[in-house]
């Protein structure tokens, strides 16, 4: 599995995605957008050494997917609406997972690239920090 974070303005928010990344087996990091990257000590505090531990690479949100795109990736943002799918229905081997920023979420240029979009199922609150959506994506998703 792939994953793209997209606009994260939070260090620590990205350090938390590292750590996800890393006991989740991600394969590669993607930080887009004004995403911030290592070395920084923020996101160092908060990643206990992941980001020395997961691939990453910055870029261009539309050059990263299109690439993935041409390898056969099914990228899918995470993301709450109408036309989101239950994530544990995702079968697909071969996923881009995109998140986005923390107050307004996958931008819509950024939607009208995926092919779908997912969603964790919510009781009362329909939000959770993009840290703590990130593990629970990975963990669903590489289960």
């Amino acid at each position: 599995m792939i994953v793209i974070a997209h606009n994260i303005r939070s260090l620590h928010n990205i350090g938390s995605i590292f750590r996800n990344a890393a006991a989740f087996g991600v394969e590669k990091l993607y930080l887009t957008g004004f995403t911030a990257v290592p070395p920084r000590k923020e996101i160092a505090k908060v990643a206990l050494g992941a980001q020395d531990l997961v691939a990453w690479e910055q870029g261009s949100i539309e050059l990263v997917i299109s690439s993935l795109k041409d390898q056969s990736y099914k990228v899918i943002g995470l993301e709450t609406g109408k036309d989101a799918k239950d994530i544990a229905s995702v079968k697909e081997s071969k996923i881009a997972l995109v998140l986005g920023n923390e107050v307004e979420g996958i931008d819509a240029e950024t939607l009208g690239m995926l092919d779908s979009i997912v969603e964790i199922p919510m009781n009362k609150k329909r939000s959770l920090n993009v840290s703590v959506a990130s593990g629970v994506a990975m963990y669903v998703l590489t289960s």
